[in-house]
């Protein structure tokens, strides 16, 4: 692949982007369909607003991620953390992560978000600042796991250690993207 050419323009991305829209538009229509056989599933229009939105959210940060990327380690990168942030998002919204999806502590998670997304700007979307930034979420997420013990709120080690994996994950993912970068740069 030329060294200014980006994933965006492979085949194999190209296709990517229709399994991705197109995966995110089934997970959408899945309680629909729920619905019509079961009355344990009972989505209002307002949780499919919000589904339809955290989806289109991820989507679109994974076509941006497909046309900054200039290696697949980069858009695997991405992948990982935008998935981790969707998921991080789902949970919390759904159930909750400490208590109900009700429980004032677990707008905490959502600054691990945040501080995710300012440290992703920061970075300008360069391989090497966003290793630096999935690293700063990762952080955030340990300190608000330590944060929520301290303050008698509950103890979530366990979820705490798969989230700050995958978001270390995907920092060694952008290492290895500003790596190949770095190699294909001539002297």
């Amino acid at each position: 692949m030329a060294a200014n050419m980006t994933m965006g323009r492979t085949p194999l991305w190209r296709r990517m982007r229709w399994v991705v829209w197109g995966g995110a538009g089934c997970l959408l229509a899945l309680p629909w369909v729920a619905m019509q056989f079961t009355r344990e599933v009972a989505w209002s229009g307002a949780d499919f607003a919000v589904m339809g939105v955290m989806l289109g959210l991820a989507c679109a940060a994974f076509e941006l991620a497909v046309r900054v990327a200039r290696s697949h380690a980069y858009v695997l990168g991405a992948g990982v953390a935008v998935g981790t942030a969707f998921l991080l998002t789902w949970i919390n919204l759904a159930v909750g992560i400490i208590g109900s999806e009700n429980n004032p502590v677990n707008l905490m998670f959502f600054g691990v978000l945040l501080v995710g997304a300012l440290a992703v700007i920061a970075s300008r979307l360069h391989a090497r600042g966003m290793a630096l930034a999935m690293e700063a979420t990762a952080v955030a997420q340990a300190a608000v796991s330590l944060i929520t013990l301290a303050i008698g709120a509950g103890h979530v080690f366990v979820l705490t250690l798969v989230f700050v994996a995958l978001w270390l994950v995907a920092a060694q993912l952008f290492r290895k993207a500003a790596r190949d970068q770095r190699s294909r740069v001539p002297a």
